[in-house]
């Protein structure tokens, strides 16, 4: 199993350091820096900026949210930092959710499987380079012949000429018909709520899409790429300590990631059995009791999602995710003294 470094988006302001946290991941050993994007920075510059004065890790984008921009410029964004990097990209995309896709974007959220199945199949072309880009499905026709047009558009190849045909292309998915569609259609797939003790649940919506007529991979040569929070802890106060906040982040993303009826987060954790748990965390959260809210949060789910403890436990608990089929585990952290002490961890026998 790899290591990747995941710098997530920025918050009001952008984030000190990272260059350091980019140099030392490069330096032990991490597989892969990967960055993402909400509604403020984007997923592409930063990897383009802090992914110069790099040469062997891969960049990768978790995610680019499909919405935001056409599948042909998704492409020509993939295919330049390819080139730039030398063969880097790992091109990681994702739906986004309706409030994002049609408060932020202006676009219409409807039939994400149907757009995604679109976006892949276009970007697939224009990588490939062999005939112009054509595509007939309703949500981004190629050309555009709909109310407006003008009746000059012409299927074109990118002037560019890619340096790799085939960019790994990973998908962000959280519910059965899309995880199946993933291990269908694409190289890898970026699970927000991969567990060991939720790893289960995933493996026949998998193997539906594995089996499927023209699947492009098989288990064998998918990846999975899980994030999770790890953190080597001292003393037992402090495992707590830590155990404490990230019940906080789990209890906005059960109670507080999206609209009431739409949030696709807390649909995960309904699946892996916690309906109640969400249900009450989530009246709590809306009602502007965050805290209250993350005190429902249980230890265990924080320790199936997480894994925080000495040395010997962490050690432990990493191959229990590779046990499950994590091909990659994203983590956030938060000091390059954190990255090299990460990393001589696991390297160890």
């Amino acid at each position: 199993m790899k290591l990747g470094l995941q710098l997530g988006y920025w918050g009001a302001q952008p984030p000190t350091g990272v260059a350091e946290l980019v140099a030392a991941a490069e330096e032990s050993g991490f597989d892969a820096i990967f960055t993402a994007e909400a509604w403020g920075s984007d997923a592409f510059t930063p990897l383009a900026w802090w992914g110069r004065e790099t040469s062997r890790v891969r960049l990768g984008t978790s995610i680019v949210q499909l919405s935001g921009r056409s599948p042909t410029s998704i492409a020509m964004h993939a295919l330049t930092l390819d080139h730039l990097s030398g063969g880097r990209v790992v091109l990681g995309m994702g739906v986004s959710g309706p409030q994002v896709v049609e408060g932020w974007y202006g676009a219409p959220f409807a039939k994400p499987l149907a757009r995604t199945r679109e976006v892949v199949d276009i970007i697939r072309q224009v990588l490939r380079r062999e005939a112009p880009v054509t595509n007939d499905g309703p949500h981004h026709p190629l050309p555009y012949t709909g109310e407006g047009a003008t009746g000059l558009g012409k299927p074109l190849k990118p002037i560019v000429h890619p340096l790799r045909p085939d960019i790994p292309i990973w998908l962000g998915a959280e519910g059965p018909k899309n995880v199946a569609q993933t291990a269908e259609i694409a190289d890898g797939w970026i699970p927000i709520f991969y567990t060991p003790g939720s790893a289960a649940m995933y493996q026949p919506w998998l193997d539906e899409g594995f089996a499927r007529p023209g699947a492009r991979r098989t288990r064998a040569d998918f990846e999975i790429a899980a994030t999770c929070h790890l953190q080597v802890t001292a003393s037992e106060t402090e495992r707590q300590a830590v155990t404490q906040q990230l019940k906080s982040t789990i209890a906005l993303y059960m109670g507080g990631m999206g609209a009431k009826d739409a949030n696709f987060h807390k649909q995960v954790f309904e699946r892996m059995g916690h309906r109640e748990l969400s249900d009450e965390v989530q009246r709590l959260y809306l009602a502007g009791e965050k805290d209250k809210a993350a005190t429902l949060v249980p230890d265990d789910l924080v320790h199936d999602m997480h894994i925080v403890g000495d040395a010997g436990y962490v050690r432990e608990r990493v191959a229990e995710w590779e046990a499950t089929g994590v091909t990659t585990l994203l983590l956030s952290c938060r000091s390059a003294d954190e990255i090299r002490r990460v990393a001589d961890l696991l390297a160890r026998p």
